[in-house]
């Protein structure tokens, strides 16, 4: 499986991006709270998925999936913090959240098949 193929990866590169334009606006005294927070959650999605593909196996991509989806949790405390601070509108955060949980969906899905695909190897 070639991870730069998967749409999990491509969504999660743009949501990256996302998430990078989002704290652009955020005040300078969250420089090294907030805006750090979400961006080294929002990069470690796609940098997981990518170091999994490149790891021994099956069993050890579905761990680095699950330090992404782990990832996914803590954007959407993040975001929503930032929502109650004022730094995120609702449209946008609306936005985000709905493509947070879609990707938290296809890793879902992508964690199911991989386990699947072992239960019938073994």
């Amino acid at each position: 499986m070639f991870y730069k193929d998967l749409d999990v990866y491509k969504k999660s590169i743009d949501f990256v991006v996302d998430i990078y334009k989002t704290t652009e606006s955020f005040p300078e005294s969250e420089k090294f709270g907030l805006i750090s927070q979400l961006r080294r959650a929002a990069v470690s999605l796609p940098s997981n998925l990518a170091e999994g593909s490149g790891r021994n196996g099956r069993k050890e991509l579905i761990n680095f999936l699950h330090l992404a989806r782990g990832s996914l949790f803590e954007i959407g405390t993040q975001l929503e913090i930032s929502h109650r601070l004022g730094f995120v509108s609702q449209e946008n955060y609306a936005k985000l959240e709905e493509r947070r949980a879609t990707i938290q969906r296809m890793m879902n899905a992508l964690i199911s098949s991989l386990r699947k695909k072992g239960e019938n190897n073994d």
